[in-house]
């Protein structure tokens, strides 16, 4: 493996890392109602486990309310009891035909506990990213090991590394601010 196809794989790592944790705060109930919320929602429906985006239709009418319509009406006990097992705090009212969901205002309890969620995420994805760093770091002195890169090389390769990771944590503190100050406006 060259520097360079490390370094690139070390990137892509990251972008993952990013990406799962911008997924994560979607699914964040912060008093707004989104589809990011349930689709991930895993639903017993045919003999399988499945999400519900693969289910039904999901869809959000209005700022507090959300709404799903299988496809097959079937499934509408099983949606119902996936979300209630699922511990969003919501109340799922089945009418035959879809399934509603009213998102209640957010206490400023609720939101202090969020913020802490927030901050938990954002300490995930900083560990998933020195993971990452510790993956590239470990093959950079692999290669030294084996006589197949120098010391001026090695040491090159372990600064961009660093600066890649030092890129990642910031943009991973950037966007956990922006959420913390999304759950904590009114």
């Amino acid at each position: 493996m060259s520097l360079e196809l490390i370094q690139k794989n070390l990137e892509e790592e990251l972008k993952k890392c990013l990406a799962h944790l911008q997924e994560e705060y979607a699914s964040l109930q912060i008093g707004r109602a989104s589809a990011a919320l349930v689709e991930r929602i895993i639903v017993e429906a045919y003999g399988v486990m499945q999400p519900l985006k693969a289910i039904a239709s999901i869809s959000v009418p209005d700022a507090k309310t959300i709404q799903i319509q299988p496809w097959d009406r079937g499934t509408l006990q099983a949606i119902e009891k996936a979300i209630t097992m699922a511990e969003l705090g919501l109340n799922p009212q089945n009418d035959g035909i879809v399934v509603r969901l009213n998102i209640p205002q957010l206490t400023e309890e609720r939101r202090k506990e969020l913020v802490k969620v927030v901050s938990k995420m954002a300490e995930e994805a900083k560990i998933a990213v020195r993971s990452c760093r510790h993956n590239a770091m470990e093959e950079v002195r692999r290669m030294k090991a084996a006589e197949q890169i120098t010391e001026d090389q090695h040491m090159l390769t372990e600064k961009k590394i660093q600066e890649h990771v030092d890129k990642a944590n910031e943009s991973i503190d950037k966007s956990a601010k922006e959420k913390e100050q999304d759950v904590l406006k009114v």
